[in-house]
């Protein structure tokens, strides 16, 4: 179930207007996609901290007028110390159609005689937007020293598929 997210307004662009807004704690947003105009806005730090924290993927954001539009976080912006979240930029999402995302992968476990090389840490996922994992995970136990692990080996969740090409090897 998507979270509810309260925006307002962003009267104006610019360094020092979105370092106060930082300082009121709220975030600056970019909102678009879905074949309608970018909206500037702006959401509660605090409020979209606990959402991620839930492992959120899909955001109904509140708008001016009640609308509320159905989003997807496209990218996240962090300070140079990976503290803070400087600005977020939003996609509308259709929550009946398949969408892709990238999504990391997590291996678990330690390939016999050997060390694990990690080639790739994001692949590329379609699926209606509940249906996205925070993560996928790749268990390397099995694996034989020198033989490559590709992508199409991966255990995808029912209802996602994989776009990311098949021959792509995300370890060795």
């Amino acid at each position: 179930m998507p979270i509810n997210l309260k925006t307002a307004p962003r009267p104006r662009v610019g360094s020092r207007p979105t370092r106060v807004l930082r300082m009121q704690g709220r975030i600056p947003v970019n909102l678009q996609g879905e074949g309608k105009e970018a909206l500037l806005l702006t959401i509660d730090q605090h409020e979209f901290l606990a959402a991620r924290r839930q492992h959120e993927h899909v955001f109904m954001l509140e708008l001016e007028g009640g609308v509320q539009d159905s989003v997807m976080v496209r990218e996240l912006q962090w300070d140079p110390l990976g503290e803070d979240i400087i600005h977020v930029e939003f996609r509308r999402v259709d929550l009946t159609r398949e969408t892709e995302a990238e999504v990391m992968l997590e291996f678990v476990g330690h390939p016999k005689g050997g060390v694990l090389n990690h080639l790739v840490a994001l692949v590329t996922v379609a699926a209606i937007p509940s249906k996205i994992p925070d993560m996928i995970e790749v268990k390397v136990d099995a694996m034989e020293l020198g033989t490559p692990l590709f992508a199409r080996e991966l255990v995808l969740p029912e209802g996602v598929r994989l776009v990311t090409p098949g021959t792509v090897s995300v370890g060795l």
